[in-house]
């Protein structure tokens, strides 16, 4: 497999290069700092086609392919985590699991104002008591005539603050454990529903992340996504394309990071000379230049695999574990580059460093990357 951007995708990256630099990244510092969920831009994302990159253009997408999305968001994570973790989530936690389990009028009446940019998304899965084993939630959902009631709540959810819609997950019956777990299409605008306040993180401060809450909400069975008891297919399959999102977010990360570094080595003087002369520096930069070509393309070859064939899950937690945490590495040696300038807010690396962290937890944590991994080493290789 040999990957070279084609000339549509190379105008794409330019094209979103440019908007990131120059409506993205001149906010993304307050973005964090002030934890506002950039609204604005994410409405201009949307207008540009950014909000569902895969989708087909007949359900309001823009009808590229899984490569373009990547370039995406590692162009915008290049400036900004907050803002392409949001890009993130609509596109691969919400848009293509609508895409692939609902019916055309779910995609009508969802996936088509999603895929615009005019709705925002959320994926509501982990809970107080399920992270890692998303097995364990408890958030119910009875059953009553042509309706569901559903009760519980979810925490950590990116988008959750403005979310128009949440993919929520709830058992139609907790003895079945995985086999009860069913996915539901929930209006935020619906009687029971509510979210918490804003989540000031570690970082990625701008992503709206929050608490929603679920009580005796009546939503119709038609907004049911799939058959009962196939949320929990919905849920690992969605995740599967949501790991090869975050890798790309880490790869965005990771290269901001690493421009920074450069210009500053080269700027920076020490004992009469650019410390981009002394060899300890030099290799640094070399580590994070080769670091990012490899994350970079096993993040793109999960795209490819994706694209060509429809098992992919191997390649997007390889993409996911490595990719987050080579951003980790990354953005540590920027830090180190920039020496105490790395540690005060003036300087964009210590952002990077923060928001790299969060890429080795969401959307499985790396020891459940190597779990997925191992897994298909010993009974599927």
């Amino acid at each position: 497999m040999y990957i070279q951007l084609n000339d549509e995708q190379k105008m794409l990256r330019d094209e979103v290069r440019r908007f990131a630099d120059e409506v993205v990244k001149p906010i993304a510092k307050e973005t964090d700092e002030k934890g506002i969920f950039p609204t604005d831009v994410i409405r201009q994302a949307g207008e540009m086609g950014l909000t569902g990159v895969a989708v087909p253009e007949e359900w309001g997408g823009a009808g590229m392919d899984v490569i373009s999305y990547c370039i995406v968001v590692e162009e915008i994570s290049r400036v900004c985590g907050s803002t392409g973790v949001i890009l993130s989530v609509n596109n691969s936690l919400v848009c293509d699991p609508i895409m692939k389990f609902g019916n055309d009028e779910q995609k009508e009446l969802f996936l088509k104002p999603l895929a615009a940019g005019e709705k925002l998304g959320c994926f509501a899965l982990t809970e107080p008591g399920a992270g890692s084993d998303a097995a364990a939630l408890r958030t119910t959902a009875r059953r009553d005539g042509d309706d569901y009631v559903l009760n519980g709540n979810k925490v950590f959810i990116t988008n959750g603050t403005h979310a128009d819609v949440a993919i929520v997950f709830a058992s139609v019956d907790l003895a079945l454990g995985h086999k009860g777990i069913t996915a539901f299409l929930v209006p935020a605008e619906i009687d029971g529903y509510s979210h918490g306040i804003h989540e000031y993180k570690l970082g990625v401060n701008g992503s709206g992340t929050t608490e929603l809450a679920f009580e005796d909400m009546r939503i119709p069975a038609a907004f049911r996504l799939g058959e009962e008891g196939e949320g929990f297919k919905v849920a690992m399959s969605t995740l599967d394309g949501g790991r090869i999102g975050i890798a790309s977010q880490a790869v965005g990360i990771a290269q901001g990071a690493f421009e920074e570094a450069v210009q500053y080595a080269k700027e920076r003087e020490q004992f009469g000379k650019p410390i981009s002369s002394f060899q300890a520096i030099q290799h640094y930069l070399a580590d994070m230049s080769t670091e990012l070509d490899a994350a970079r393309l096993l993040t793109w070859k999960a795209a490819w695999t994706k694209m060509n064939r429809k098992r992919f899950t191997l390649e997007a937690a390889q993409a996911k574990l490595y990719s987050s945490e080579m951003a980790q590495r990354v953005t540590n040696l920027a830090v180190q580059i920039h020496g105490g300038y790395g540690y005060i807010r003036e300087y964009n690396v210590e952002r990077y460093f923060r928001d790299a962290r969060i890429t080795e937890i969401y959307e499985g944590t790396s020891e459940i990357q190597k779990m997925v991994i191992a897994n298909w080493v010993l009974n599927q290789g």
